[in-house]
């Protein structure tokens, strides 16, 4: 199963004034942020209990769209593996561990 959606850090974003002045990029925890925020919509109610993997490939610029795409591991219950891309450029992938239900 995956799951596919279209995301934009906006450049009036609270978290970049002064990341990096002249030159703004995307701070990786608001990226993950958007990627916690897309398996929510995805699988309501899950919950990222560790993320086992992250790797930052590329810079996002505010204002540049990216796709954040989630696929569920069928070999690991509970583990969740996401890409962001641009356009056709892998920007961030990783793996997180996710509960799902309520407690």
């Amino acid at each position: 199963m995956t799951f596919e959606v279209r995301r934009m850090i906006g450049a009036d974003h609270p978290s970049l004034p002064g990341h990096f002045p002249g030159a703004a990029i995307v701070p990786g925890v608001v990226i993950l942020d958007e990627i916690v925020a897309a398996l929510a919509e995805w699988r309501e109610g899950s919950h990222v209990t560790v993320i086992n993997a992250v790797k930052f490939l590329a810079p996002l610029k505010p204002d540049q769209p990216f796709i954040i795409c989630l696929a569920a591991n069928q070999e690991a219950e509970g583990e969740v593996a996401f890409r962001c891309r641009v356009e056709d450029h892998v920007i961030v992938e990783g793996r997180l561990q996710v509960r799902y239900g309520s407690n």
